[in-house]
């Protein structure tokens, strides 16, 4: 069962993308944007999950700031992320070193989709 990271800032939001990838047979660790980065960072070098879900716009700070460090790690550099966001920043997240971009609102379907394509 592949384990995904999700880093949400909307409750709503997380609970029901934790609730879709459960279904899906996922299994869904999920973060609010209240959450500490270097804490994040700290669970995903710990679990290495088998892909992270990342919002841009957090209540603490900006995504790509984690984004960023995840890039900078050995040992996390490679670790597949799929970028979320209600603007259009495809070609920023690209940029910055994600895999992925999916833009809100999205169907459940562009989700799994864009998730198994990432993960083979």
């Amino acid at each position: 069962m592949p384990k995904v990271f999700l880093v949400e800032d909307d409750d709503t939001m997380r609970n029901l993308i934790s609730t879709l990838l459960g279904l899906e047979g996922y299994q869904v660790v999920s973060y609010s944007g209240d959450c500490d980065m270097a804490q994040i960072l700290h669970n995903i070098r710990a679990e290495m999950p088998s892909l992270l879900i990342l919002d841009v716009h957090l209540r603490q700070s900006n995504g790509f700031e984690l984004l960023r460090l995840i890039r900078k790690d050995q040992g996390l550099c490679n670790l597949p992320v799929l970028v979320s966001s209600g603007m259009e920043l495809a070609d920023e997240s690209q940029r910055e070193g994600a895999d992925g971009f999916i833009v809100k609102p999205y169907m459940p379907e562009e989700l799994i989709s864009k998730i198994q394509g990432m993960l083979g």
